[in-house]
């Protein structure tokens, strides 16, 4: 007796397979973060430089009186400049990763952010896994660790946005 197969009717087409997606490592994006942290530092510097400086020429100019309104405006543009990269580096990943699909780390290293089904990702998702990395990081950056040892190389951020990380 042979083995029959089972034909699909004329004109159908078999049920296509879900694709299949070779899983970007861990240490694969750890050196796309670092690239990318490299280029966030250069363009905070770029930003807070020129700041600085403007602020020590008006200090220089002036007779140094530390009171405490000068202070409080000393604290006040702190806070505001760690604002400022916090915010520029909201807008970094989520719209690189978001129109793109991957940051300038990523495409160096050929890999990309997509959803579970393998489509480019939202804005909002984009934000809710930036914004979850703060939460990979609490104890110790074992959120970031998880990427090593999950089936599909996911890190906690990514789990919570239901993202991947996957080699092009």
């Amino acid at each position: 007796m042979e083995p029959t197969t089972v034909q699909p009717p004329p004109g159908q087409t078999p049920a296509a397979q879900p694709p299949v997606m070779s899983y970007a490592g861990f240490w694969k994006r750890f050196v796309a973060y670092l690239i990318d942290q490299i280029v966030i530092s250069i363009i905070a510097m770029i930003i807070i430089l020129p700041a600085l400086g403007v602020l020590g020429l008006s200090l220089w100019s002036q007779e140094f009186d530390p009171s405490e309104g000068f202070i409080f405006a000393i604290i006040g543009a702190y806070f505001m400049t760690i604002m400022l990269i916090v915010v520029a580096e909201w807008l970094y990943f989520a719209l690189f990763e978001s129109t793109k699909g991957a940051t300038l780390g990523k495409m160096a290293l050929g890999i990309i952010v997509t959803d579970l089904r393998g489509n480019r990702i939202s804005f909002g998702r984009a934000t809710g896994r930036y914004f979850g990395k703060l939460i990979s990081g609490l104890i110790f950056c074992i959120g970031y660790i998880m990427a090593a040892f999950t089936q599909q190389k996911q890190a906690l951020h990514d789990i919570m946005s239901g993202c991947l990380v996957i080699n092009k």
